[in-house]
């Protein structure tokens, strides 16, 4: 088993990252969360996955081991595969992702591309006492489930969402900046909020 890959990084592409390691390139799907952070000719290191099938071999590479649990968690459940895993990782941060799961908030699951209704329910009922209550630390839940609790979070989600952003990208966003500064502005919410988005 291959826990991790430390080299440069000599491709980044829409869903993964060429990594060169001693002579060989490996290429590892990624969630966007990971992608973004990652910089052409910059040494990383990430966390990896192998899945194994009848006709393929994929690496799954992470830079942190919340998002790798999070998609070991996700691709134990009945019907979702590893590209199901890699797009609820890739529309919220990993804290959003285990909040949601935590509070059963089946509305931002199933907000994601390709989680419907049914598939949300059933992440809920198998992950929601297996995921590690550390993992949301980052977020504040509200009532709906959604992490965002001030005036100023909800007004911000209200203007990001009236602009046509994704309702959990938009939600995973504000929360994202709420968690390291409580004290802002629904204005410099939503500022900040569209360079994210963007």
């Amino acid at each position: 088993m291959i826990a991790f890959l430390s080299g440069v990084v000599r491709d980044l592409r829409e869903n993964s990252a060429v990594l060169l390691v001693s002579g060989v390139g490996y290429e590892l799907l990624c969630p966007a969360s990971t992608l973004g952070r990652l910089t052409l000719a910059e040494i990383a290191e990430l966390h990896t996955r192998l899945v194994v099938r009848e006709d393929s071999m994929t690496l799954y590479g992470f830079l942190d081991t919340d998002s790798l649990r999070l998609f070991d968690l996700l691709t134990a459940v009945s019907g979702v595969g590893p590209k199901l895993a890699l797009a609820l990782l890739s529309a919220m941060p990993p804290s959003a992702l285990a909040q949601g799961l935590l509070s059963a908030d089946t509305a931002l699951l199933s907000s994601v591309s390709g989680v419907g209704k049914k598939t949300a329910e059933r992440l809920v009922l198998e992950l929601q006492n297996k995921v590690p209550a550390h993992l949301a630390a980052g977020t504040v839940p509200s009532g709906k489930g959604a992490a965002v609790v001030s005036t100023a979070g909800r007004d911000a989600v209200d203007a990001l969402l009236a602009l046509g952003f994704r309702d959990a990208q938009v939600r995973a966003v504000v929360a994202e900046l709420l968690s390291a500064d409580p004290t802002l502005s629904a204005d410099a919410l939503i500022r900040r909020g569209l360079g994210k988005l963007r």
